[in-house]
Formats: structure tokens, sequence, C-alpha cells
């Protein structure tokens, strides 16, 4: 009977470290994918970011002839 007693207090000790091995796991597996998705976040902040510069520079670049297709079309609609 002892012998069956250590054996199922070894198995229990057993799945015990590796339930703890588990959670230690998925919690570190947890903080990467989210240090990843703030990553992400931040990637997209800039590429935004760029992208609003581009078009403000764009369009003060290209302001008079921007305005020259607008005047264009408000005139042929105007002209309806």
């Amino acid at each position: 009977m002892k012998a069956i007693e250590k054996t199922i207090a070894a198995a229990r000790r057993g799945w015990e470290m590796a339930g703890r091995a588990t959670i230690g796991a998925f919690v570190s597996a947890r903080a990467k994918l989210a240090e990843a998705k703030g990553q992400g976040t931040t990637e997209y902040a800039i590429l935004v970011g760029v992208l609003v510069v581009i078009a403000i520079i764009a369009i003060t670049l290209f302001r008079p002839k921007l305005q020259e297709l607008w005047d264009a079309i408000a005139s042929g609609i105007n002209g309806l």
C-alpha cells in the first residue's frame, strides 16, 4: 500500500509541476503577444503619420492644379 501511495503522490507532484510549467509558458506567451501587439500598433501609427505628411506635401505642391480641377468640377455642376 505504501508503494502505491508513494507512486500516487509522485504522480500528483509531477502533474502539479507540469501544470505550473504550462501556466508559466502561457503567461510568457501572452506577454510576448501583448508586446508584439503594442509594437504593431506603433508601426501602424508611424505609417499613418508618414502618409499624412506625404498627403500634406502633395496637396501643397499641387494646390494650383487641384484648385483648377475643383473649379472645373464646380462650374460643370453649376452648368447643369
